[in-house]
C-alpha cells in the first residue's frame, strides 16, 4: 500500500528521513478496526519522529508510518474521525495520565497511508454535519487546544485570553474556539502576516512578541515555551492561570517564584485530550459551526511539500494529505 513513513530518523535533517512509497498492509488484531484513509492532517509530532524524537520509554520501532489523525471509512462504509491516544480500554477516569499512552505513529503505525489499524474505540462515527476536511485536524491539535481551554482553563465569557502564537495548529483553534466561546481573545506573533491572521479568525487584538498588553488577562496559552514564557507570567492578572503544552523554543525556562506567589498564579501543563473530550470537542465544532483554519490541501503524494513548509514555519493553520 502507499505509504509516508521514516526508514531511518535524522536529527539534524529530518526532511532527508522522509520516504514516500509502498508499505505492507497492516493485520487487524482483535479487537482493531482496518480504516481506509481519505484525509489525515500534520502535527509537528511528525517533524519529531522524522528526528527520531519521542516522548515514550523505548526507541520508535522502525520504519514508521507517519501521522497522528486521519479520517476514512471502515470495511463496513462507516465514516469515522480517529482519536489518536491509544491507552488501555478498561483505565478508569482520564486516559491521559496513564504512564503508558501513546499516539499513531509512535509504537504502533500512523495514518499517512492508505490504511490504518486502531483499537475498536478510537475509531469514532463522524458526527453529521462535520466535513471530513474538517474533521481530519481535531485529533491533535484541535483536541489539545479544546483541553487547555475548556478543561484547565476555568474561562467564562467575557473574559479575556491571549495566545502566544498565531499560525500553528494549537494557536488557530484555541483563537478560533476562544471567539465562539465569547472569550476575548488576544494574540501575539512575530510576523504582520501572523498578526493579520489572528484578526481575520476574530482575536480582539494582536501584539508584537513581549509587548506590554493594555491589561493582564485572566489565562495565557503558551505553546512556545522559552522565548515567551517570561510574557506569558508578566501578562496573566492576579489569581489568573498560564497553560503551557509547547516547547517550540526550547523547554528551558527560569522562574521567579515570587510573582508567582504574590499574585497567587496558577501554572498548568496540559497535553491532548481524552476520548469523551475528543466527542465533546466534534460536537462543539458543529454547534458553532466553526471551520478549522487549513492552510494546505494536499495529495498525499505531495506530503513532501506539507512536511517543508511545516519545518520552515509557514504554517498559518493545519496542513492536510488526501487520498
Amino acid at each position: 500500500m502507499f505509504a509516508v513513513y521514516c526508514e531511518k530518523p535524522n536529527d539534524a535533517e529530518p526532511l532527508q528521513a522522509l520516504e514516500v512509497g509502498e508499505r505492507p498492509e497492516p493485520e487487524v488484531p482483535e479487537g482493531w478496526v482496518r480504516v481506509r484513509v481519505t484525509h489525515a492532517s500534520l502535527n509537528r509530532h511528525d517533524i519529531f519522529t522524522l528526528r527520531g524524537i519521542t516522548g515514550q520509554d523505548t526507541p520508535i520501532p522502525f520504519p514508521m508510518i507517519l501521522g497522528n489523525d486521519a479520517v476514512g471509512r471502515l470495511d463496513d462504509g462507516t465514516e469515522v474521525v480517529l482519536y489518536p491516544l491509544i491507552t488501555n480500554a478498561d483505565r478508569a477516569g482520564d486516559e491521559t495520565l496513564d504512564p503508558g499512552w501513546h499516539v499513531l505513529s509512535e509504537k504502533v503505525q500512523g495514518t499517512f497511508a492508505d490504511y490504518v489499524v486502531v483499537p475498536h474505540r478510537n475509531a469514532l462515527a463522524l458526527p453529521k454535519g462535520l466535513p471530513p476536511l474538517a474533521a481530519s485536524v481535531l485529533g491533535t491539535a484541535w483536541l489539545t487546544a479544546y483541553r487547555m481551554l475548556c478543561v484547565k482553563s476555568g474561562l467564562r465569557p467575557g473574559q479575556a485570553m491571549l495566545v502566544q502564537g498565531t499560525t500553528g495548529g494549537v494557536s488557530t483553534a484555541l483563537i478560533q474556539m476562544g471567539c465562539a466561546a465569547g472569550m476575548e481573545v488576544w494574540a501575539s506573533s512575530r510576523s504582520e502576516e501572523g498578526r493579520e491572521l489572528a484578526r481575520r479568525l476574530g482575536a480582539c487584538q494582536v501584539f508584537a512578541p513581549g509587548e506590554v498588553l493594555p491589561r493582564r488577562v485572566e489565562a495565557v496559552f503558551d505553546s512556545v515555551g522559552t522565548v515567551t514564557w517570561e510574557h506569558s507570567l508578566a501578562s496573566v492578572r492576579r489569581g489568573g492561570t498560564v497553560i503551557t503544552m509547547g516547547v517550540t523554543t526550547g523547554r528551558m525556562v527560569q522562574l521567579d517564584l515570587l510573582p508567582v506567589i504574590v499574585n497567587q498564579l496558577t501554572i498548568k501543563g496540559s497535553i491532548m485530550g481524552t476520548r469523551e473530550e475528543m466527542l465533546d470537542l466534534m460536537n462543539f465544532v458543529v454547534r458553532h459551526g466553526i471551520a478549522p483554519q487549513i492552510a494546505q490541501v494536499l495529495p498525499m503524494e505531495r506530503a513532501r511539500e506539507g512536511f517543508a513548509a511545516m519545518c520552515a514555519g509557514r504554517l498559518g493553520g493545519k496542513i492536510v494529505l488526501t487520498r
